[in-house]
């Protein structure tokens, strides 16, 4: 199982850390270390950005259920 595949599966502070070191490694690793974080990183941007856009959704989804209870109540 390559790295890629366990991106799902690890925490945001991981793939956060993960996706750092890969960053620094594209402009200061060896040719090979360059090339394999070349390569793992769009499937880190893109399970960094589906994160993200869950969170934002999901704080669209309280704010709404939050105004339509405050409206409810009133």
């Amino acid at each position: 199982m390559d790295l890629a595949a366990k991106l799902p599966e690890m925490e945001d502070a991981a793939l956060t850390v993960l996706r750092e070191n890969a960053g620094r490694l594209e402009q200061t690793g060896t040719a090979t270390q360059k090339a394999a974080a070349a390569a793992l990183m769009p499937a880190l941007d893109a399970e960094l950005e589906k994160r993200r856009a869950a969170k934002l959704e999901a704080a669209r989804n309280k704010r709404a259920a939050t105004k339509r209870a405050a409206k409810s109540n009133a």
